[in-house]
């Protein structure tokens, strides 16, 4: 054997397990990825769908990356071929712990190996079920459990309340904020881009058009506050879904269809966040909202509805409103656009607040220092 191979055989590892790499959750496995930056750790990230990517192991910031290329079909039910496949990767290397995103790869990390689990969740009522607190139960002294935001940490601690409380913690989503910011392109060039008017005061919302995300209020609190806006003033939502043809329907019953712009599916949507005047989310349950770092990033002033984990990013850097509440939205649309003055110093405030709660370097002195890592580090 030679001095490397001795070298890779004594190298201790970190197992990073996630459903796949759509959406948001390629720069999930970033995030914890760069968590072990500087430390004895390497990290192999494994994709339990999708098809193998360079893009995606370049942007995985991982040591390895393998992709196991199941469909989401492959991966209902018992998952024994998965099963099988993490077993034998646990076997390949000398892994300390792993680290798994949502509920199949928790189930199928536990189920594959012997080792210790931290389990991250990114959503509401994933041990709702009486079968998913049972398997929680029986694997506790193996498994230990992450919130992206105070609100999905006790939703969690609520369904499993015989675990101890430092068992199920918070660990913030994050971003790089000196990347996203240098990806990020001028007003003038974002709004070229998105088709929009330079003179245009524009509200700006990205995501799913989905019941969840309760676009109906953020175009009914518009279509109310638009004779208060100033003229000329845009609603844009930047995002495609189920919803689009009825959330049209409801622009046109409100008179308010030559104001409301659906910009569609956008490439890199977040380097566009500067052709916002005021980025506003009505979600009816938001788990975090990444959507806000990226807007603050861009220093664009923020409106959340307030309830579940968006009330943790915005609080002392945005503007909350009651969930659901239309006239209260449109009431703080009418607000932000008579403030404008005072944008340099919400500005500053915001990115303090990234740096402080949501950088890459705050996160990870906080996960370092939680309790539940004794149990796996």
């Amino acid at each position: 054997m030679t001095t490397s191979e001795v070298a890779e055989t004594a190298q201790s590892w970190v197992l990073q397990f996630c459903h796949g790499y759509d959406g948001p959750f390629l720069d999930c496995a970033r995030q914890y990825a760069a968590l072990f930056v500087g430390t004895p750790y390497k990290v192999c990230t494994v994709y339990l769908t999708g098809k193998p990517s360079s893009a995606v192991e370049q942007g995985s910031a991982s040591d390895e990356v393998l992709f196991l290329d199941y469909s989401s079909r492959d991966v209902r039910g018992l998952k024994l071929k998965a099963i099988r496949d993490l077993k034998r990767i646990a076997a390949s290397r000398d892994f300390k712990f792993c680290i798994a995103h949502r509920f199949k790869p928790i189930y199928v990390a536990l189920l594959g190996s012997d080792l210790p689990v931290i389990g991250v969740h990114h959503a509401f009522g994933d041990y709702k079920r009486r079968t998913r607190q049972l398997f929680a139960n029986f694997f506790r002294k193996r498994l230990a459990l992450l919130g992206v935001s105070n609100a999905v940490r006790d939703d969690m601690r609520a369904c499993l309340p015989n675990w101890a409380s430092e068992r199920i913690e918070t660990l913030y989503n994050r971003i790089d904020v000196a990347a996203v910011q240098a990806a990020q392109v001028s007003r003038e060039a974002a709004r070229e881009h998105l088709g929009l008017p330079q003179d245009a005061w524009v509200v700006g919302n990205v995501g799913r058009l989905h019941p969840d995300k309760d676009q109906a209020t953020l175009i009914k609190g518009f279509a109310q506050a638009l004779p208060q806006l100033p003229v000329g003033s845009l609603l844009a939502i930047m995002g495609s879904g189920k919803l689009e043809e009825s959330l049209k329907s409801l622009a046109s019953e409100l008179r308010v269809s030559d104001s409301v712009r659906f910009l569609g599916q956008v490439v890199n949507g977040r380097n566009y966040f500067k052709a916002f005047d005021v980025f506003a989310l009505t979600s009816d349950h938001e788990p975090f909202g990444m959507v806000l770092l990226e807007a603050m990033a861009a220093g664009v002033p923020v409106i959340c509805s307030d309830c579940g984990g968006g009330r943790e990013v915005v609080v002392d850097s945005g503007r909350l409103f009651p969930l659901g509440a239309a006239a209260a939205l449109a009431q703080t649309l009418i607000e932000q656009a008579q403030t404008t003055d005072k944008l340099a110093m919400l500005q500053q405030r915001m990115v303090q607040r990234l740096q402080a709660e949501f950088s890459d370097q705050a996160v990870t002195q906080r996960f370092r220092a939680l309790p539940l890592l004794n149990s796996v580090m």
